[in-house]
């Protein structure tokens, strides 16, 4: 019987785990095949507190990691295959074994959806991002593109004019899913281009990008542009089959949370899988710290 099974870890997973190891909890954190989240994703990260100097996304979890280990929290690197949460204590399914425990905190996060182009897979990291807002700053008077149509993609590109002298929409349809605001917004500013009926068909660059392949959704004619960023705003993906109706989600699969609370007693949401918002690794981290905080008091109040 373990006091409680965090499932997840990246930073709101790992900051969980540093609170709850610190407060004596020995918290087993089941961390995934892929463990580190999005932030392995990321070769710099400038945004973090405590780093002026800027850190690269997997040292970071790795001193995160590290933090946790030194309070004792456990680690057991796996894929969780489902959970059953109807009656306490929870039951946590990876492969052929079941865990039980009197409290569990889910910080599996959400991934991004991808092109699935071998020249994009290829080339994350070095000059495409899925988080505008995480490295838009890195290219400063430099020409960028968005793929995509909806706000997501708008508020992007409209991000990215503060640092790159020129932004280019990708969409594939002669309209924007966008709301009408979002839609004006873009269509009136000077350094946003929409190119309409377009679909990526190459990311070209050797070790960083250096344009893109586009091909006419209408007539199929390839055109090439030069630029230094490809941002991919096509939506993402919470990581949440493997709870099977276990939770309340939303209508795209986020967990429904008050303050990291799900409607599960004892059952806590932090980052990425419970954020269709923000998903920066501070905020993941913060809701971390959230979750821990309450898994805690929820222990003491329903001491065995």
């Amino acid at each position: 019987m373990e006091k409680v099974i965090i499932i997840g870890g990246g930073p709101a997973g790992l900051t969980a785990a540093i609170y709850l190891a610190r407060g004596g909890l020995s918290p087993l954190v089941i961390e995934g095949a892929m463990a580190g989240g999005q932030l392995t994703l990321t070769t710099e990260v400038e945004n973090y507190p405590g780093f002026p100097e800027g850190v690269n996304g997997p040292e970071l979890i790795m001193r995160m990691h590290e933090q946790a280990e030194k309070f004792a929290a456990r680690f057991l690197t796996a894929d969780v295959d489902a959970v059953s949460l109807v009656e306490r204590p929870y039951k946590v399914l990876v492969e052929d074994d079941v865990y039980e425990t009197r409290a569990l905190v889910i910080a599996t996060g959400s991934n991004a959806r991808w092109l699935e182009l071998p020249s994009e897979q290829r080339l994350i990291g070095r000059g495409v991002s899925s988080c505008a807002t995480c490295d838009g700053a890195f290219y400063k008077g430099k020409i960028v593109c968005v793929v995509g149509g909806g706000d997501t993609a708008c508020e992007d590109a409209l991000f990215l004019t503060r640092f790159a002298r020129k932004v280019y929409i990708v969409h594939r349809r002669d309209a924007l899913r966008a709301s009408k605001i979002m839609a004006d917004r873009v269509k009136k500013h000077a350094q946003i281009e929409i190119l309409w009926n377009k679909v990526v068909a190459e990311v070209q660059g050797d070790q960083l990008v250096s344009g893109v392949v586009l091909r006419d959704t209408k007539t199929a004619a390839l055109v090439e542009k030069s630029l230094h960023g490809v941002f991919i705003a096509i939506g993402h993906t919470p990581n949440t089959d493997f709870l099977q109706d276990q939770l309340e989600l939303d209508a795209n699969g986020y967990i429904k949370h008050t303050l990291t609370h799900t409607n599960v007693p004892g059952v806590f949401a932090c980052g990425d899988v419970a954020d269709p918002l923000f998903r920066q690794a501070i905020t993941s981290a913060g809701t971390g710290c959230m979750a821990a905080l309450n898994v805690s008091r929820y222990l003491e109040e329903n001491a065995p």
